[in-house]
C-alpha cells in the first residue's frame, strides 16, 4: 500500500512541476474606442469586423455604454 501512495504523490508531483515549469509568453494589448463603429456595441463580432478594417486585429464592446473598442498587440 505504500508503494502505491508513494508512486501516486511522486506521479502527481512530476504533472505538477511540469505545468509550473513552463511560464505562458503574454504580450502587451493596446485598446482604442473604433472611429468607424456608429452606435450601440451589441455583438462583438460586428465590433472586431470594424476594427479589422482600421488597422486592429480584433474588437470587443467594453463599458456599460457599450463602445467597440478596438485591439491590437503592442
Amino acid at each position: 500500500m505504500e508503494r502505491k501512495t508513494f508512486g501516486l504523490i511522486f506521479l502527481l508531483l512530476i504533472v505538477f512541476a511540469s505545468q509550473m515549469a513552463i511560464p505562458g509568453v503574454e504580450g502587451r494589448v493596446c485598446i482604442s474606442q473604433s472611429h468607424g463603429y456608429r452606435g450601440t456595441c451589441v455583438r462583438d463580432h460586428n465590433c472586431a469586423l470594424v476594427c479589422r478594417n482600421e488597422g486592429f486585429s480584433g474588437g470587443d464592446c467594453i463599458g456599460w455604454r457599450r463602445r467597440c473598442f478596438c485591439t491590437k498587440l503592442c
